[in-house]
């Protein structure tokens, strides 16, 4: 924590955490506010459904690679540089996506959009364990996570409004107005967070180690798992919303806005618990009632399927409850990542995110048009991927019992 910290920011705590919210919704926004518009840009670009579907992978790998480096960086030039030239690198590529004349160009610039985006996520993550002291860390990690959740449900609305409106390129043109009207806010008011006494020497053989350090921790590793992968048993069916909403469960588009409601309405609510809790609940009891609640009703998920047609009167609650514990126990866990290397906060959001994202990619890309087919197996894999971070978790309990044991404490 910066020593400091009480004179760097005198406003109220959750303006910060409005501002650092804000900044991690990049992310999510940029990738769901187009997507109504994918037919649309498709027949404009003469593209296929398979070049539409590049737009979208070169983003998520060029958000998966820098996520890498993002956090990092900041360890050594601080965490203001980052957040800055990312969202300058973000308004440029937004401005080359409303400008593209053809598929490849708009590819192209959705890989640039990927690039600078993870700035915002990885970076707000390490000023909030600059910023504050554990318990008041996570309420603020909740607060974030409250405001978060409002982007995947926004995003798609505005950008179908924008589309219907006034075509494909003003949703990319609404996003350069996004990054400036960003860029400018954290100009005046984001202070640099990290202190002199804490900044590493920028290096290649620096970097290489702190990458082996944290690479070969079985404790980062693990925690990093327990928070990104369940995250997929809800994102899920997110991804494979028009095959679950429309074929299985015969909702109209018109009627997909229920789902999302609920959905966010799940982490929103779970973030909030997650706040209250800050300072009164040891950690590790936080997320082992965050994990009961989501093997719980995951499991109740995939009975019903297996008894039951699914029905859009039930079908979508499980969902919201799921989202519901995931939202109480990621501020948690995502505090315990960071704090296990306190001199490396920003690589550790960075490795974190990269994780994440990589099980973000590989449900986007294999799991989810392998099992939207079938309500069963739908609430198959999202057992399976709960089960997975279920499994990391209960492997660091067992390991390292000390590690979330008291209140206000992330690790030894």
């Amino acid at each position: 924590m910066n020593p400091d910290a009480k004179q760097l920011w005198r406003a109220p705590r959750w303006a910060l955490a409005v501002l650092l919210a804000v900044l991690g919704m990049l992310g999510p926004f940029s990738i769901d506010t187009y997507i109504p518009a994918f037919s649309g840009i498709a027949q404009s670009l003469g593209a296929t459904p398979v070049q539409m579907q590049q737009t979208l992978s070169a983003y998520l790998f060029g958000f998966a690679f820098m996520s890498l480096f993002h956090g990092a960086i900041s360890d050594s030039v601080g965490r203001r540089p980052v957040v800055l030239w990312g969202l300058a690198a973000f308004t440029l590529a937004s401005a080359g996506c409303a400008l593209a004349q053809s598929i490849g160009q708009l590819v192209f610039f959705r890989a640039m959009q990927g690039l600078s985006t993870g700035a915002g996520i990885v970076v707000a993550r390490a000023v909030v364990r600059d910023m504050f002291a554990p318990a008041q860390a996570q309420k603020v990690m909740s607060q974030i996570t409250i405001y978060f959740g409002v982007a995947p449900a926004i995003a798609p609305m505005m950008g179908g409004w924008l589309f219907v409106h006034l075509g494909w390129h003003s949703i990319f043109w609404f996003l350069t107005g996004v990054g400036v009207v960003l860029w400018v806010a954290n100009y005046k008011l984001l202070p640099e967070t990290l202190h002199l006494t804490q900044r590493q020497p920028f290096n290649a053989r620096n970097l290489l180690q702190g990458y082996w350090q944290l690479g070969l921790d079985p404790r980062f590793l693990l925690l990093a798992l327990a928070s990104g992968v369940p995250f997929n048993g809800m994102f899920l069916y997110v991804l494979s919303a028009p095959a679950f909403l429309g074929d299985h469960l015969g909702l109209a588009p018109t009627q997909f806005f229920w789902f999302f409601v609920l959905s966010i309405s799940g982490i929103m609510s779970g973030a909030w618990v997650s706040g209250r809790m800050a300072g009164k609940l040891a950690p590790k009891q936080q997320i082992k009632y965050g994990f009961v609640i989501m093997l719980l009703i995951a499991v109740i998920n995939l009975v019903a399927n297996l008894l039951f047609r699914a029905d859009a009167s039930w079908a979508i609650f499980p969902i919201a409850i799921f989202a519901f514990g995931w939202a109480m126990m990621v501020p948690v866990v995502t505090l315990l990542v960071l704090d296990l290397h306190p001199d490396r906060r920003g690589m550790a959001s960075s490795l974190q995110a990269f994780v994440a994202s990589m099980a973000n990619g590989l449900v986007a890309g294999v799991i989810a048009p392998l099992v939207m087919h079938s309500t069963v197996w739908l609430a198959v894999a999202s057992l399976t991927m709960l089960g997975v971070g279920l499994f990391a978790w209960l492997l660091v309990h067992r390991r390292w019992p000390e590690i979330g044991r008291t209140v206000g404490h992330a690790s030894e």
